[in-house]
């Protein structure tokens, strides 16, 4: 890919995710808008969903990470975001992780982990635990799908981005280092659990740094904290990589920090 479409590319990820939030998200999925599908991933079997656009392709593809949310809430955002990119000849695919949405089956749910590692060792011992479960099995599985999706004959294998919301926020800029992404979009990645996770804030910063793709950055004024945005991408300038940083107005009810008790 030439550095221009390196450049444009974002760009163009980032008008699709303003469309988005300018409008409504009411649409459904329906069987003849959506595909539920499975992938491997080691030795476990996972499940997601797919939108296509008309025709036969290949289209670029966009891997979007779901957050944390329990059982099938995760399903509102594909609802959501999938339309949008099918319509504008994206393919999107959601695939859920081990333990979440579809995938429940498959593993342990990552916020009953986090809340037991919690319990037994306070606020540090739940802040290990999920930098350890998002930079190994989670991440495992985020590229399981990105391989699974490779291999599809109407994608353009050297057309995929990764983008992500909290948890799969942080799983987007992962995925921008160790993955073989094009461009990568992170929605508030760590804004609720970075002040207090220095492990997650040096992981972070490290993979941008290394990063093999441009990232766009968004949170809203009132989330619960930018400072993610705002020091990753402070960190990819000083390493010369491309980024786009985007602080949207306030949006809702303000956000507060929930501090875990020990």
């Amino acid at each position: 890919m030439t550095r221009r479409k390196h450049r444009v590319l974002p760009l163009m990820l980032a008008q699709l995710f303003f469309l988005l939030l300018s409008s409504v998200p009411s649409w459904p999925c329906a069987p003849s808008e959506c595909e539920a599908v499975t992938f491997p991933s080691g030795e476990l079997t996972l499940h997601g969903v797919l939108y296509k656009p008309d025709g036969a392709g290949p289209f670029p593809a966009i891997v979007y990470n779901h957050g944390s949310a329990p059982g099938m809430l995760s399903k509102e955002a594909f609802d959501a975001l999938g339309p949008v990119f099918a319509k504008n000849g994206w393919v999107f695919f959601g695939p859920y992780r081990r333990g979440q949405g579809l995938s429940a089956s498959a593993g342990k749910y990552i916020g009953d982990e986090i809340s037991a590692a919690t319990k037994t060792g306070g606020v540090t011992g739940g802040a290990a635990t999920m930098v350890r479960l998002l930079e190994t099995d989670h991440l495992s599985d985020q590229l399981a799908a990105l391989a699974w999706l490779r291999m599809q004959k109407f994608v353009k294998a050297d057309r995929i981005a990764v983008a992500g919301n909290s948890f799969g926020g942080i799983e987007a800029v992962l995925g921008a280092e160790r993955g073989s992404y094009c461009a990568a979009i992170d929605s508030a990645g760590g804004a609720q659990s970075w002040a207090q996770a220095p492990e997650l804030q040096s992981l972070m910063t490290r993979s941008v740094r290394h990063s093999r793709a441009p990232i766009f950055f968004f949170q809203a004024e009132n989330d619960y904290d930018l400072s993610p945005s705002r020091m990753l991408s402070d960190a990819m300038k000083n390493a010369g990589k491309e980024f786009q940083l985007k602080i949207y107005p306030r949006l809702g009810t303000p956000c507060k920090v929930i501090t875990p008790s020990p």
